[in-house]
């Protein structure tokens, strides 16, 4: 069964469309992914989801229900713009969002979600007195402490160092393995790329994308090299059949047009440069993201 279907959805504000026409399906126990550039419609789907803000017209079932008051204590959210009562000790602050939505069991999952993300010996202090990263784990334990059968996430890894990204991140996949249907929005795209299952991707409020990685790639080809050399990148520019060059400074991904024999590819950079590393690939969701949301993108059509 699908955790989330959403048919021909449409939000406007004051006359901008936000989210035109969208249709998606978000398979049971899977993670997910949402991207798109900032203002293409990700949050407003997501607030649209949980009933934060109503669609203009089309249809939003969750969990098999359409009515929000049947499946909203199902349901964890953590949104984008964080917020939690300072003035309130983590632990107490942890069972009073657990007990809003589950009547049982609370005190245990506070503390298992406290150890479980290196928080126990904080749980008396107050929230004022937190990192940073602790206080996004706090906000994220807010949102997982009433076992929700669905988790939607708003940019969650967004501002955490490697190891509280990497906490969460195992933390995600751990639910995911539970049973637990995860939707969350990134910028990263390796954490997409890394994490997801399904990727969807939304661009002036329009679903571009939606699929597996693999399928998404595939879409675009195997138009891809990644090489990296002895000397000056700036070579690779002027290489005959490279339409674009993307230079990740150790090591840079060429875009080839069709018909491109990669093999004489590698003879013209050997003529000019010691090859140190050279690969026929798939475009990275990272390209794809740009081919489609980038300055030099042309209008791109519904997925």
């Amino acid at each position: 069964m699908n955790a989330v279907e959403l048919r021909n959805v449409t939000k406007s504000f004051d006359g901008h469309v936000a989210v035109d026409d969208l249709s998606l399906d978000v398979p049971g126990g899977s993670i997910y992914g949402f991207i798109g550039p900032n203002g293409a419609g990700k949050t407003t789907t997501l607030r649209m989801i949980m009933k934060i803000i109503y669609a203009d017209r089309g249809s939003i079932r969750v969990l098999g229900e359409e009515r929000h008051e049947a499946y909203t204590d199902r349901v964890g959210y953590l949104p984008e713009e964080r917020g939690l009562y300072k003035k309130m000790k983590v632990r107490d602050l942890l069972r009073f969002y657990g007990e809003l939505k589950c009547d049982h069991g609370v005190n245990d999952e506070v503390e298992r979600w406290l150890q479980r993300l290196g928080l126990s010996e904080w749980g008396g202090k107050k929230v004022e007195t937190l990192s940073k990263g602790m206080s996004q784990k706090v906000q994220f334990i807010s949102a997982v402490v009433s076992r929700p059968e669905l988790l939607i996430l708003d940019e969650p890894f967004s501002g955490l160092d490697p190891v509280n990204a990497d906490a969460l991140r195992d933390a995600v996949l751990e639910l995911r393995s539970a049973g637990t249907t995860i939707i969350f929005s990134t910028h990263d795209m390796s954490v997409a790329e890394q994490m997801c299952d399904f990727i969807f991707m939304i661009f002036k409020g329009r679903k571009v994308l939606d699929g597996t990685l693999t399928a998404i790639q595939d879409r675009y080809g195997s138009d891809t090299i990644r090489v990296r050399i002895d000397g000056d990148p700036a070579i690779l520019h002027r290489l005959p059949g490279v339409e674009r060059v993307n230079d990740h400074g150790q090591l840079q991904e060429l875009r080839t047009s069709n018909g491109c024999d990669p093999q004489q590819v590698l003879a013209a950079i050997m003529a000019q440069a010691r090859v140190r590393h050279f690969e026929l690939a798939r475009p990275s969701l990272h390209d794809i993201f740009v081919r489609i949301a980038g300055p030099e993108a042309r209008e791109v059509k519904h997925a």
